[in-house]
């Protein structure tokens, strides 16, 4: 039976994560407050921004950013898209 979280982007009690997506305590923050569709969302949006962007993943500022974006997105706020991005209606 799969655990079910009220998603802090979805606004609605959704299934949870199986695990948290990485180690930490923000990696906790997200097991406990995000559901596995935003999640799954945001990956998509990551991947999206990674290769729209040609981000280097190395290099710690396109990090820096990547997280910040992250974190707006999981919040429900707006957050860049790569230009000449039309969002699907």
């Amino acid at each position: 039976m799969s655990r079910t979280v009220h998603c802090s982007r979805l606004k609605q009690d959704l299934p949870g994560l199986p695990a948290p997506p990485f180690p930490g305590t923000r990696g906790e923050e997200i097991f406990q407050t995000v559901s596995a569709q935003a999640w799954a969302d945001w990956q998509e949006q990551q991947t999206m921004l990674i290769n729209e962007k040609r981000l280097n993943l190395r290099d710690k500022q396109a990090r820096t950013w990547l997280n910040a974006q992250r974190d707006r997105f999981l919040a429900g706020e707006a957050i860049e898209q790569a230009e000449g991005y039309i969002a699907p209606e």
